[in-house]
């Protein structure tokens, strides 16, 4: 995981929804910004720390930039969480 805080990304509702969107597949930034109801300007703040999170990827593709998740940084979360004890089998 990269030195942004994770929890302090993932403590935004807005940042949360982005990330709910982008389970289902990738989006440009157009579609995130139209289905949160966002200015480009705040879109742009909150994917600017999802990328910091590692959380978000993008890509280049023509002249759209398009979003992903990465699911790798939650696999590592969930492997740090689980540290701390849980369902004991």
């Amino acid at each position: 995981m990269k030195e942004t805080n994770i929890f302090k990304v993932l403590a935004d509702q807005q940042r949360r929804e982005i990330l709910i969107m982008l389970k289902d597949g990738r989006l440009n930034a157009g579609e995130i910004a139209e289905k949160l109801q966002v200015t480009p300007a705040a879109l742009s703040y909150h994917l600017k720390l999802l990328k910091s999170a590692d959380l978000v990827s993008e890509y280049k593709e023509k002249n759209f930039i398009f979003y992903e998740i990465n699911t790798t940084v939650f696999d590592e979360l969930i492997l740090w969480i689980n540290q701390f004890g849980g369902a004991k089998g």
